[in-house]
């Protein structure tokens, strides 16, 4: 399932630092003449393509990028420091827009991979360098120019990390609405989500994932009933398959059990090995079982669906375990991540033999 992760920043770069216009001043040196330096030049921003990311989310809170200014000369000829580069680290596969006039700067493919979008202000030159048979003292000097600045547009087509699976109703909805800034519809009756809904998690800085909520899978979806057989199509690109269990139905007439069985049979049904890929067991709504019951009551379920794999117990509607099982998630993709960049270096490596 792919979405597009999309972010509008601004982009300053350094300034040039001014030329200085100075003279030589020594004890016994008649006649010093000019010896003031140059600028240094204004530090650049740069793109960088870095694998370790995957979503776009940390330029929502940050939407300025400035680099340093240029140092001016001094005298004795000394040329000012340059201004440090800023750089601004993306995900792969991200394409970068001039916001003003729409056209396609860039498109960062490899790890590492630099694209300077704002160039840095060229230096100004001091007064050394107007010293001629006629201008023994020149007092000119050019100052440093300003740094480009724009507004770029970063889009990045995302493929989700982690699939929402689950019957309508048992609180997919509520579970992205909890995690992440999407709002999908949520209310108290079968179908409410008629199309997929994307949301971006962010754990903390630089670590986020993408989650995909879709719409409830029924009986027969693999044979193109209900709403789910759009999404089943695509789960196949997710690294984790996240598998929603409503505890407490609302009708209180389908038991747990049979609904995990429902989607279980589904999977197998579809074909393509999708049965067989990672999957957690979620525990919803355990905030409507007694405390007292809960852990009797959730054993029950796992004996018998004779459950071996990872099981989280959470309330999505009050946000009971959501952190934990999203830093569980978090760990998880980044595993999965290394673990393809691994492939791919062996890969490589062969081929090149």
């Amino acid at each position: 399932m792919k979405f597009v992760d999309e972010a509008v920043i601004k982009v300053k770069a350094g300034k040039g630092g001014n030329g200085a216009a100075t003279f030589r001043r020594e004890k016994y040196i008649e006649f010093g003449g000019p010896d003031g330096g140059d600028g240094g030049d204004g530090g650049d921003v740069i793109v960088q393509g870095d694998v370790n990311l995957n979503t776009l989310a940390d330029f929502r809170f940050v939407r300025h990028y400035q680099a340093e200014k240029g140092r001016p000369g001094a005298r004795r000829k000394m040329t000012g420091r340059g201004g440090e580069d800023k750089i601004i680290r993306v995900p792969l596969g991200t394409q970068i827009y001039d916001e003003d006039t729409n056209e396609l700067i860039g498109d960062m493919v490899k790890d590492g991979q630099r694209l300077i979008v704002a160039k840095g202000g060229e230096h100004g030159i001091g007064n050394v360098h107007f010293k001629s048979s006629t201008n023994r003292a020149p007092r000119q000097f050019t100052p440093g120019t300003e740094g480009e600045e724009r507004s770029i547009r970063l889009e990045l087509k995302v493929l989700a990390d982690v699939g929402l699976l689950g019957l309508p109703n048992a609180g997919k909805s509520t579970f992205i609405r909890a995690v992440s800034a999407a709002k999908p519809k949520v209310a108290d009756y079968p179908f409410t989500t008629l199309h997929p809904n994307l949301g971006v998690v962010s754990v903390e800085e630089h670590r986020s994932f993408v989650i995909a909520d879709i719409p409830g899978i029924i009986e027969g979806a693999a044979e193109g009933a209900g709403l789910g057989i759009t999404f089943l199509k695509h789960i196949s690109r997710t690294r984790l398959l996240l598998h929603i269990v409503d505890t407490v139905p609302f009708d209180h007439e389908v038991d747990p059990v049979e609904s995990v069985r429902v989607i279980e049979n589904e999977l197998d049904k579809y074909g393509q090995d999708l049965s067989h890929y990672t999957r957690w067991l979620v525990l919803n709504k355990i905030d409507l079982i007694p405390e007292d019951t809960q852990q009797e009551y959730c054993d029950d379920i796992l004996k018998r669906l004779n459950w071996n794999g990872p099981v989280y117990k959470i309330s999505a509607i009050n946000k009971q375990g959501t952190q934990a099982l999203c830093f569980d998630i978090m760990a998880h993709v980044e595993e999965q991540l290394a673990l393809n960049v691994e492939e791919e270096n062996k890969t490589e490596e062969n081929g090149s033999l």
